[in-house]
C-alpha cells in the first residue's frame, strides 16, 4: 500500500482534497480539516420561545440568567490571565461558584429528576435514539455535560485555592494559568450546553411530549421544587397523542 504522506508523483493529486471533493450528491461531506460547527442548526426546526410550553420557557429563562453570569466569569478569567489575580477578581470568582452551588446545580437537578426522563422516553418512542443495545438519546449527552461541568468547576476552584497558599511565584503562575484554562473550558461547555438544550432538545420536547406529559412534569416540578411557571403567551399546539 502506498504511503499517503509521501509527495505523490502526480503533484496535482491531493488525497485529502480528493476525498472531500468526491461526488457528494445532495448530502454534506465534512473533512477532518473542516468539521461541522457545534452550533450549526441546519438540520433543526427552530421553535419560537412563545410557542413553547411554560415549563420549557422556565428553563430557558434560567438559561438567560446563567449566560449573564458566564459572561462575567469569562471576563474575570481573561483579566486574571492578562494581569493576574487580585482581591476584586477573587471576589468575582467567588460569586460565580456561589451561583453554581445555588442555581446551576438546582437547575441541573430539576432537569435530571423530572424533565429529562420524559424527553428520553418520547425520543425513544419516536426513533430519535442510538442503535446500541441500550438506546441512548440527546438526553444522555446533556447529562454527561452536567458531570463534565462540575468536574471542570471543581478543578478550577481547587487550583485557584491551592495557588493562594503557595509562596513560589513560578508555581503560583503555573497553577493560576492552568486554573484559568480550565475555567475558560467550563465557560465554553456551559454555553454549548445551553445552546444544545434551547435549540435542539427543547424543540424535540415540544415536538414529542404530549399534553399529559407536560401536565405530569408541571405537577412534579411544583411538588419537588416548588416552581412558579412564568406568565407567558399561551403555548402553541402540543402533541395530543
Amino acid at each position: 500500500m502506498n504511503n499517503i504522506f509521501e509527495i505523490p508523483k502526480n503533484k496535482n493529486t491531493d488525497y485529502i482534497k480528493r476525498f472531500v471533493e468526491k461526488d457528494k450528491g445532495d448530502s454534506l461531506v465534512y473533512s477532518p480539516m473542516d468539521p461541522p460547527n457545534a452550533y450549526n442548526l441546519t438540520a433543526m426546526d427552530v421553535v419560537p420561545y412563545e410557542d413553547l410550553h411554560p415549563i420549557l420557557q422556565l428553563f430557558m429563562d434560567e438559561h438567560k440568567i446563567t449566560e449573564t453570569i458566564i459572561e462575567g466569569l469569562e471576563t474575570t478569567l481573561i483579566e486574571i490571565k492578562q494581569e493576574g489575580i487580585n482581591k476584586e477578581r477573587n471576589k468575582q470568582l467567588g460569586k460565580f461558584f456561589e451561583f453554581l452551588d445555588d442555581k446551576i446545580v438546582l437547575h441541573n437537578l430539576k432537569e435530571e429528576r423530572v424533565l429529562f426522563p420524559f424527553i428520553h422516553d418520547r425520543m425513544i418512542d419516536n426513533g430519535e435514539h442510538g442503535t446500541g443495545p441500550i438506546p441512548d438519546t440527546a438526553v444522555d449527552m446533556l447529562e454527561n455535560d452536567h458531570i463534565k461541568m462540575m468536574e471542570l468547576a471543581t478543578l478550577t476552584f481547587s487550583l485557584m485555592g491551592i495557588s493562594s497558599r503557595l509562596t513560589d511565584p513560578v508555581s503560583i503562575a503555573l497553577l493560576v494559568d492552568t486554573a484559568v484554562e480550565q475555567g475558560l473550558s467550563l465557560v465554553e461547555l456551559l454555553r454549548l450546553h445551553i445552546f444544545r438544550e434551547d435549540n435542539v432538545v427543547f424543540p424535540l420536547a415540544h415536538k414529542y411530549l404530549t399534553e399529559n406529559d407536560f401536565d405530569d412534569i408541571t405537577k412534579q416540578m411544583k411538588k419537588y421544587f416548588s416552581i412558579v411557571l412564568p406568565v407567558k403567551q399561551a403555548p402553541g399546539k402540543i402533541n395530543q397523542k
